[in-house]
């Protein structure tokens, strides 16, 4: 069995401004390109990678890969482009590094790629066989791709033909008409958001390009292409496997961290890089408990005979996050941002406050790594809101329900919270910069 990688990296980058092309930014010790060619590199034995570029792109892209130093001891041997040219840079042994020119879209960028490797690998016919030749097609602009991804999409196409990583939707999904309005309310427990690499079997994923093609149709992923001519692909279905919610794709500056990659990280990793950092939060609330008042946390109300007393809405919980993120950004506390003296914060809605807190938090270049939190007091039981509660919170910041954990404790009747009389909440976060 031959294994490719084609890395798509033909696009304009038009939704970056003036930050120039985001396959060729800064990253770590490379750029983001040289970062998504090493973590392939270093995972499994390629027969060869294709890059798609734009037009006359060649050039940019060979020293986008040669600003990576550590790329040098993946790549050895001349390189050669699809035009057999030499160059410095070297290429993954057994075969070579090539640059294709990309099409109109990334569907024929691709298209472009495969007729290369048809015309200079021919694979065999066989493609129902276990020793079947497999590709994996991966967005160059996704460089935070962990190891485990890409050896699970190699087995898993290896094994199915056909495989893409994919996360939980966290936000509720909507079909909607030209003008505006919800035509369908679509169940968010069965859908899934795709990454890439995608991995396929060749000769049929071939064909199915090749059949596109020629019918002209257009597809939003290599998937829709797969799916689209079962009589090619022997019926077989797209297996998904586990993605993770940091192997993200570049769309915006924002997107682009400060840090470096690491082939082996399951994650961007901190300690290099200007601006580079993990930061621990830690925040802490109390309330006392009256009735008349509602019992809030993490936005849901939970029916209980007293609620928090507050300024605002009194949400615990989700004042001890907005603390928690405030202190690990450096940005403040709640009090600061939020001063109860002043009668605009009367009665206010936490997880507004929260979503304001995040948004400025967020835009100082920080995104979340997870979140802990612990919340104290005697009734009513919590375990069956637990879920709706990490729910509503990962809603709130739009995260997944996997970075978020929340549990409660009772103090065995001592003190305030343990008569009944007060709620406290802890909350622990880490952000990553």
């Amino acid at each position: 069995m031959s294994l490719f990688l084609i890395l798509t990296a033909a696009g304009s980058s038009s939704r970056m401004g003036q930050k120039g092309k985001k396959e060729y930014m800064p990253l770590g010790e490379g750029t983001v390109l040289s970062c998504s060619l090493k973590a392939f590199l270093s995972t499994g034995q390629f027969t060869a990678a294709v890059i798609t570029v734009p037009r006359n792109g060649e050039t940019a892209a060979r020293q986008a890969l040669s600003a990576d130093k550590e790329l040098e001891a993946l790549l050895k041997g001349a390189n050669r482009s699809a035009s057999g040219t030499e160059s410095i840079v070297a290429a993954p042994q057994p075969a070579g590094l090539f640059f294709i020119e990309g099409g109109s879209s990334r569907q024929n960028s691709i298209y472009n790629a495969l007729l290369f490797l048809k015309k200079r690998y021919s694979p065999p016919p066989s493609d129902h066989t276990e020793a079947a030749d497999c590709v994996l097609v991966h967005d160059a602009a996704r460089p935070f791709v962990t190891r485990k991804i890409i050896c699970d999409c190699i087995d898993c196409t290896m094994h199915y033909g056909a495989a893409v990583p994919a996360i939980p939707a966290v936000d509720t999904q909507k079909e909607t008409a030209p003008d505006g309005t919800i035509t369908r309310h679509l169940d968010r427990k069965t859908i899934v958001a795709v990454q890439t690499p995608q991995g396929f079997h060749l000769v049929p994923f071939i064909r199915c390009h090749e059949k596109a093609h020629e019918q002209g149709l257009d597809c939003t992923d290599d998937t829709q292409v797969w799916d689209a001519f079962p009589e090619l692909t022997g019926g077989r279905k797209v297996h998904i496997i586990q993605g993770d919610i940091m192997n993200k794709k570049i769309t915006y500056p924002s997107d682009l961290p400060a840090a470096s990659c690491s082939p082996s990280a399951t994650a961007p990793q901190s300690g290099s890089g200007h601006g580079a950092g993990i930061r621990i939060g830690l925040g802490t609330d109390l309330h006392q408990l009256v009735e008349g008042r509602r019992f809030l946390l993490g936005g849901v109300e939970i029916p209980a005979a007293k609620g928090e007393l507050g300024h605002s809405d009194a949400d615990v919980l989700l004042h001890a996050i907005t603390d928690a993120l405030l202190g690990a950004s450096g940005l403040g506390d709640i009090g600061s941002y939020f001063p109860p003296e002043e009668a605009q914060w009367k009665d206010a809605d936490s997880s507004l406050l929260l979503k304001q807190v995040w948004a400025d938090v967020r835009n100082d270049g920080w995104e979340l790594v997870n979140l802990d939190c612990v919340v104290e007091f005697e009734k009513p039981k919590f375990l069956p809101w637990r879920q709706k509660v990490i729910d509503s919170i990962a809603a709130i910041l739009g995260v997944a329900r996997e970075q978020v954990f929340v549990k409660a404790k009772t103090n065995e009747g001592l003190d305030a919270v343990g008569s009944s009389q007060a709620i406290k909440a802890y909350c622990v976060c880490l952000l990553r910069r």
